[in-house]
């Protein structure tokens, strides 16, 4: 079992960057993949990019590439998306997750989740 909490979202100007948090706890050993995730209302969840546990492996979405990047610190067990040079269409709340093996873009692969951090860039 792996809790996943969010944190670090807000309200930021376009041009902005933050830097969100995903806690890792429970089974915190382990091949596993981090993923992370947006949803906009009306929007269906978009895949932004998965880091592997324990070989930081990266896969990178091609609509954040350049913008965002995602890193994990193991000895915090915390998994972090940072995000620059923010967009109001960036707007949206942003989920981390987490399932077994390499990571993948199919949201439905990923078993744990987190409750979403609100991300809003003002214009």
């Amino acid at each position: 079992q792996v809790q996943l909490v969010e944190s670090g979202g807000g309200l930021v100007q376009a041009g902005g960057s933050l830097r969100l948090s995903c806690a890792v706890s429970g089974r915190t050993s382990g091949n596993y993949a981090m993923g992370w995730f947006r949803q906009a209302p009306g929007k269906e969840r978009e895949f932004l990019g998965a880091i592997t546990w324990l070989g930081g492996n990266t896969y990178d979405s091609d609509s954040v590439k350049g913008r965002f990047t995602i890193s994990r610190d193991r000895t915090k067990n915390t998994v972090y998306l940072q995000m620059n040079s923010l967009k109001p269409e960036d707007t949206a709340v942003y989920y981390c997750a987490a399932k077994w093996g390499s990571g993948t873009t199919k949201p439905r692969e990923y078993i744990y989740w987190g409750q979403g951090t609100q991300v809003t860039v003002s214009s």
